[in-house]
Parts: structure tokens; sequence; C-alpha cells
């Protein structure tokens, strides 16, 4: 029933598990304080003022000096809530076996498989802005994006919502000259600017040059400009590509791909082709942000899925750092888990 609602209402679902959860640690602490309770869910006090402020509007809870606690009425909704909810529960079961299985703390599922059902990368989209929303604090914040077909569809998805009370910078994480022009990364970063009312910034190079060029590059004073604010990066959105997809569409050479190949690289992601067991068999020279910077950046979001996707997945997520967030749909998930 809450799939079918999902699809009809886009979003509901995310909206309808934070506030059960909230309602549930509420009935089994009360009376709970906002800040003790915004530690126990992992939220940050921001995003729970607004729902304490909703369930309190809705007659749902009330609040004392003693802390928060659920009204008749609140109670009554929290149990009919809970039967309605447990189709949903192992939904997050299963994120969270997927998450320890990929050694990160959270993953976000959706249903569907994107290789074949483009609503499910619509999905997944959507997903990484509430992922985005529930992550960001208020104030300033730099965020690093990549290019490619995934990142143009979050870019398609977000909202003033995601810019209420915040001051965003949107960067490109590397450079995208050479392929085309509506998924570079410069093209994402504007696109996201304009939606949330937020600004961007451009990178102008070539995503990947030789050794000799990449020095005389990073002393161009725009590009080390942008490369400057990248390394203060808030958040760092990306996908994961199939390694020799992605090796023909950055235009590398018959003996490359085949050196690829020979060496069973399965996912590209930073510039960097990756073997199953999470080894770097080939590295672009690249202009933008180096995946070694990823364990310094606050948060980190990668947005892949589709059951082809799985492999890739598995292999990149051995060489992230704990706190990625995936972002990923059943198809993904559930080849990875059973696999």
């Amino acid at each position: 029933m809450l799939s079918v609602i999902e699809k009809v209402a886009p979003g509901t679902l995310h909206i309808l598990k934070r506030r059960f959860y909230i309602l549930s640690h509420i009935q089994k602490s009360a009376p709970i304080g906002r800040r003790t309770l915004a530690e126990r869910l992992g939220f940050t006090e921001r995003v729970l003022r607004k729902e304490v402020e909703v369930l309190r509007n809705q007659g749902l809870i009330k609040t004392s000096n003693q802390g928060m606690e659920c009204t008749p009425t609140g109670i009554t909704v929290f149990y009919q809530l809970e039967e309605l909810m447990g189709q949903h529960v192992k939904s997050q079961e299963k994120e969270t076996r997927l998450a320890n299985a990929l050694g990160i703390q959270h993953c976000t599922i959706v249903i569907g498989n994107s290789d074949k059902d483009k609503s499910s990368l619509v999905d997944m989209a959507r997903a990484s802005t509430e992922v985005i929303d529930f992550l960001l604090p208020e104030g300033s914040s730099t965020i690093a994006v990549m290019g490619g077909t995934t990142m143009l569809e979050v870019a398609e998805v977000m909202t003033q919502q995601i810019g209420l009370h915040r001051e965003l910078v949107f960067v490109p994480a590397r450079g995208g000259l050479g392929e085309s022009v509506d998924i570079q990364a410069n093209v994402i970063a504007d696109i996201m600017a304009r939606k949330t009312s937020g600004k961007s910034r451009a990178l102008y190079a070539p995503e990947h040059v030789r050794m000799e060029t990449y020095s005389l590059l990073l002393e161009e004073p725009e590009i080390k400009e942008t490369l400057e604010i990248l390394e203060n990066t808030t958040l760092v959105l990306y996908s994961i590509g199939d390694a020799f997809e992605m090796a023909q569409r950055r235009g590398l050479d018959e003996e490359t791909l085949s050196q690829l190949i020979d060496k069973g690289a399965v996912a590209e992601a930073f510039g960097e082709f990756i073997d199953p067991n999470g080894d770097i068999v080939y590295k672009l020279s690249r202009i933008g942000l180096q995946s070694s910077k990823l364990p310094s950046i606050p948060h980190v979001i990668a947005v892949a899925g589709g059951k082809e996707k799985a492999e890739a997945i598995r292999a990149h997520m051995k060489t992230v750092p704990p706190h990625t967030w995936l972002v990923t749909d059943e198809a993904a998930a559930n080849e990875i888990l059973n696999g």
C-alpha cells in the first residue's frame, strides 16, 4: 500500500517514515528532550525541530519542561502506523544489512530496477535530494558535484527546499570539456544552483590531461581558485560508473580498453578504474576533486542503481570512507546481498 502511495505522491513515504520513528522514540522514551532525541535518531536539531512542530500542531505530541511525550491521540496513531509500517521497517532493515555488507554507515534503497524503469532512477534522484536536505546544516555550504546522466537527474528534481535557510555554492568536482555538454559537471552545478537559489562556480578544464599539461593548468588563476574552493567542500555528490562504459565515454584508446579488460576493471569513479577487490588498476590524470580527499569531506553521497551496476557498486564501496551514504535501488541491493 505504501509503495503505491509513494508512486502517486513522491516523497510521502520518506516523510511518513521519519515522523513514525520520531513518534516511536517519544512513545518509548517519554518524557524526552529535543536534543537527546536528535542525538538518538542522528537528526540535526533543525530537521527535528521542524518535524516536532508538525506533530505538535497535529495534536500528536505535547511538550513540557520535562520534555516531549505522546498525547492519547498520538499513542493511537502510533500503533496504527506501527502496523502500517511493518513492511517498511523490513525495508529499513534491508538498508542496514546493505550498509553493513558494504562497510558504510548509511544506505537508502528505492523501489525497482533503474536499468529497466526510468521512474526508479527518478526515485533515486529524489531520495538523494532528501538525503542532502537531511545532512546539510543551516548557513553556508559548498557542494561538489560530478557530471553524468544520474547527476543530471538529481539536478532536475532539486527544489527550493534544499536552499531554505542555507547559502549554497555548487562547484563542479571535475573538468568536463569534451564530453556531452548537458551532462558536464559545470552544467549540472549551474542547474542545481538555479533550482535551489544558490550560486555556482565553473571549472573550465578537460577532465583528463597529460601530466605535463596538468601542472600548467593548476596554475591558471580561475582553475586554481575553483580547486581551492573544492578543498573546503561540505558535501560531495557523485555516481558510480561501469568501467568499460565509462572508458568508452571518456574516449580512451583501444590499448587502454584492452588493459582494463585484462585487469578486470568493473567500476569507475573520480577517474579511477577499480577491480572487484577495490584495487585501482588504471587512473586518469584529471583536474578536480581527488578521491583521496573523501575522508576529510563531512558528507559523501554516492548514487547508483540497477542490477547491472551491482558489481561496480560493490567494488567501489571498498574504496570509500565509512561515512559514505549510498542511494541505490532494490535491484542493485538484492544482487549485492544475494551475490
